[in-house]
C-alpha cells in the first residue's frame, strides 16, 4: 500500500506542470527508497546531473552521500532521498518560493507515506522546511529537532556552496558518524 502510494506520488510529480521549473526539466526526480524508510534525507533540487538521470543524488555529490551513509553504518537501499524541489530550476539557480510551494505539497505527502523516525535535512532549503526561522550556519552542529512529531537533523548538502573544503567535509562526516544515536538500522 506504502509502496503504491509512493508511485502514484512519483507519477504526479513526472506529470506536474504546476512548477516553473518544468521547462528546464529533462527528467523530474521524486526521490527514491523503501516505503518503510526509518530515515529520510531530504536535499535541496536537482541539479544537471539528477535532471539527466531522474534519480537523486548521483555524480560527486551522490558519491560522497553514498560515504557518508557507510559511515554512518547505513545503505542507500535502505534510506529514502528526496529533494523539495523536484524538478531542476532554470540555469540551476536555487529554488524561488513558488518553486518550494509547488513541490511542497509532494514532499508532505511523501513524508506522511513513509512517517520516517529520522529526517535529515542536507542544505538550507530542505531545513527552512521545517525550521524556517533559523539560518544553517547558526545552527549548532548536529542539533536535533521535534518537529511535528519528527526528529529532523539538519546539516550541510554534502556538494555545499561553496564547494566543500577538506575541513568541512570532515565536519560533515563527523556529523554523520553521530546518526546512529538514533538506533537507525
Amino acid at each position: 500500500m506504502l509502496k503504491k502510494t509512493l508511485n502514484e506520488i512519483a507519477a504526479q510529480v513526472t506529470g506536474c506542470e504546476n512548477a516553473h521549473c518544468i521547462f528546464s526539466r529533462k527528467n523530474s526526480v521524486p526521490g527514491e527508497g523503501p516505503a518503510d524508510a526509518e530515515i529520510m534525507f531530504i536535499g535541496e533540487v536537482q541539479v544537471f546531473t539528477k535532471n539527466e538521470q531522474g534519480r537523486p543524488f548521483v555524480g560527486q555529490a551522490g558519491k560522497f552521500l553514498d560515504e557518508l551513509l557507510e559511515i554512518a553504518g547505513l545503505k542507500r537501499e535502505i534510506v529514502f532521498i528526496c529533494n523539495v524541489v523536484k524538478c531542476r530550476p532554470p540555469g540551476n539557480r536555487d529554488p524561488l518560493p513558488e518553486e518550494l510551494s509547488a513541490c511542497a505539497s509532494y514532499l508532505d505527502r511523501q513524508i506522511e507515506a513513509i512517517d520516517p523516525r529520522v529526517i535529515v535535512t542536507l542544505g538550507r532549503y530542505s531545513m527552512a522546511k521545517f525550521l524556517p526561522q533559523c539560518q544553517i550556519s547558526e545552527i549548532p552542529r548536529f542539533m536535533p529537532v521535534w518537529c511535528m512529531v519528527k526528529l529532523i537533523v539538519p546539516m550541510y548538502h554534502p556538494a555545499g556552496r561553496p564547494p566543500p573544503t577538506h575541513h568541512s567535509n570532515r565536519q560533515i562526516m563527523a556529523d554523520f558518524k553521530m546518526l546512529p544515536r538514533y538506533s537507525i538500522k
